[in-house]
């Protein structure tokens, strides 16, 4: 997962409330167990119409999308934010978020950003001609004009976003204390590292 300290540039002023999980990747995009190629159907009953937002040349490759209410709700597919991440979404601002679509957000490395519905509504207003950037260290939304939000995020989330830890990252980053304890383990029952080393045999 790659790390993620700012994200700065277009932001798609699309602001809808309630698109769930199937708006952004309908279903029978999830035969697929890669994440690549899924951009192709995010949205895809929305972009059918050829005047859609995210296929304007402005907001093409934008790496934040700023949406409405509830946003993520309906199914657990993780392929949402597979979808997003391949559309170059790297961050979504919304006034609240489906528990479920933040988790699967955060594991793959997307930032999602409440702020009450005023400044969103101010920040789509923004982003029809100027862009924006987040800060996830100190925590804030800006603008060209002088805007800034300050949002909460979970304390865990942050580190892990800050340094792109994902959950085998974080298993990894415990390799040494992982070791000691295996050798300690040997140590204290030998009869179980024995037993493992002939299951590995």
């Amino acid at each position: 997962m790659q790390p993620v300290h700012e994200v700065s540039g277009p932001a798609i002023p699309f602001g809808r409330k309630n698109i769930d999980t199937d708006i952004i990747i309908p279903a029978h995009w999830l035969k697929t167990i890669s994440r690549e190629g899924l951009g192709r159907g995010a949205f895809e009953a929305l972009r059918a119409d050829p005047d859609n937002i995210f296929d304007q040349e402005a907001y093409k490759g934008a790496p934040i999308l700023i949406a409405g209410d509830n946003f993520g709700c309906g199914s657990s597919r993780e392929h949402a934010a597979w979808a997003l991440l391949d559309m170059g979404i790297k961050a979504v601002i919304a006034p609240s978020f489906s528990d479920i679509f933040s988790g699967n957000a955060f594991k793959n490395g997307i930032l999602t950003v409440v702020l009450p519905q005023e400044q969103v509504d101010r920040l789509l207003e923004v982003a029809q001609t100027d862009p924006l950037t987040i800060d996830l260290e100190a925590q804030t939304v800006t603008s060209p004009f002088q805007d800034r939000f300050s949002f909460e995020i979970d304390p865990f989330r942050k580190h892990c976003l800050l340094n792109g830890l994902d959950e085998v990252g974080l298993t990894l980053a415990r390799d040494a204390a992982i070791a000691d304890y295996e050798s300690q383990q040997a140590v204290d029952m030998p009869w179980f590292a024995k037993g493992t080393a002939l299951a590995a045999a």
